[in-house]
């Protein structure tokens, strides 16, 4: 098979063109400068030519900031973007895998969201995300929704200054010796590497549709920054915050735990607890010894 990565060179793109290729399959690696999903034409023409059986989104606005600063263009990459890239898969014939999130819920739940739950989003990111989705679900029937939570990888995240969760924690223990962390929003940190395994997996499969795609279990960012802090063996001083200690804060989902019950209904569910996720990433990124060694 021959699918193309728009997003190639970002936190889950770059672990999704190394999952495809380990499969077997040809990579077709698209980054904004070789398209701008927000324009019909320069998708079409990246695309067209290159003969793919599937299409991978990765590429969005998802600083949740910027996104509530300039809505007009959250827009028109969350959901124009993805509303472009439907129609030239579908005129293609070809599948879309589209990448969304957690957070087009609102957090009122007190269980893991499914599926067939109620979308409400807090914020402009989520909002345009969730317009995106609707956009590939209504547009080209082969395709995969995958939300997913929280996610860290090896790769930088341009977006949010290169650091993810765990390496921006760990770099604060090191230069500040105390970190303080809210203890009242909850997700299911998911680590790229198995994530895109898992979009692999769908890739190759027909059961189209929406999914949740999450390490199992759930924690507040604060619990997550205590178990890192705990597998590195580092020591620091680490305090609670809550939301409200950050008044101008973009309004987020204080619970947006996600249950992977398509995954599961049909044997796919390849993740495990988030706490084996987090050690295997701190381990085979060696950021564990690099850890230890500042301890």
């Amino acid at each position: 098979m021959k699918v193309a990565i728009v997003g190639s060179n970002g936190q889950l793109g770059s672990d999704l063109v190394q999952a495809f290729a380990d499969h077997g399959d040809m990579v077709c690696a698209l980054t904004h400068a070789d398209v701008d999903i927000s324009s019909c034409e320069s998708v079409r023409t990246a695309l067209e030519n290159e003969n793919v059986s599937a299409v991978v989104n990765t590429a969005a606005m998802h600083h949740v900031e910027n996104c509530e600063r300039d809505p007009a263009a959250a827009y028109s990459v969350n959901a124009i973007g993805a509303r472009n890239l439907a129609l030239v898969t579908r005129d293609l014939g070809a599948c879309l895998i589209h990448i969304s999130t957690d957070y087009v819920f609102d957090g009122k739940k007190t269980a893991p969201y499914i599926e067939e739950d109620s979308a409400l989003p807090l914020n402009v990111y989520g909002n345009s995300k969730l317009a995106g989705e609707c956009y590939v679900r209504t547009i080209n029937a082969q395709h995969f929704v995958v939300r997913t939570s929280a996610l860290y990888g090896a790769h930088q995240c341009r977006a949010k200054g290169g650091r993810n969760f765990v390496e921006l924690m760990l770099e604060l223990a090191r230069t500040k010796g105390q970190v303080r962390v809210v203890n009242d929003e909850f997700v299911s940190p998911t680590p790229t590497r198995i994530l895109s395994h898992q979009i692999v997996q769908l890739g190759h499969c027909d059961h189209f549709g929406l999914y949740h795609a999450t390490s199992e279990g759930s924690c507040s960012w604060y619990e997550f920054a205590r178990e890192i802090f705990d597998v590195a063996g580092v020591k620091v001083q680490l305090d609670m915050a809550g939301a409200s200690d950050f008044p101008m804060k973009t309004p987020r989902p204080r619970y947006s735990v996600l249950e992977n019950e398509q995954l599961k209904k049909f044997g796919l569910n390849l993740f495990g607890p988030w706490q084996d996720g987090l050690r295997q990433y701190l381990t085979e990124g060696q950021l564990l010894t690099a850890a230890n060694a500042r301890a």
